[in-house]
């Protein structure tokens, strides 16, 4: 059997990805928030789905927050990290303001949710884009 190799992804690198999944997002919160069919279909899904909805938001939201107040509670020498740990802090906020909208049953909160998301992977991303410059422009 051959060893298998681990991939390093540089901190750069998955900035980057993570930028484009913001935008994707953004784009996505465009495109549904635009499309009454669509929309509707994801506001109003079947009682059971809506209940798994809801139960998989607050579950995420909990997981978010908590890994935020880890990474926010391991001081602030890790600059990295605590961007990361602000991120985690946003993605709580929209997982749990999109479990508000499959309560209520409204497409306003999704769409927001989907923009905080977004626009918060977005701004974090050029954060870690600046901070690992910062790093080894420091280390020159």
């Amino acid at each position: 059997m051959r060893p298998s190799r681990a991939v390093v992804v540089s901190p750069r690198v998955a900035a980057v990805g993570a930028l484009a999944l913001g935008a994707l997002a953004v784009i996505a919160a465009t495109l549904v928030g635009s499309s009454a069919g669509a929309l509707e279909a994801i506001v109003h899904p079947p009682p059971l789905v809506r209940a798994a909805l809801v139960g998989e938001s607050a579950g995420l939201a909990f997981v978010f927050l908590s890994r935020a107040l880890v990474r926010l509670a391991g001081g602030s020498t890790d600059v990295p990290g605590l961007v990361r740990g602000v991120r985690l802090l946003f993605l709580a906020m929209a997982a749990g303001i999109a479990g508000a909208g499959w309560v209520v049953g409204d497409p306003l909160p999704l769409i927001v949710a989907l923009v905080i998301a977004g626009i918060d992977v977005i701004e974090t991303s050029f954060l870690l884009i600046v901070a690992a410059g910062a790093g080894r422009h420091g280390q020159d």
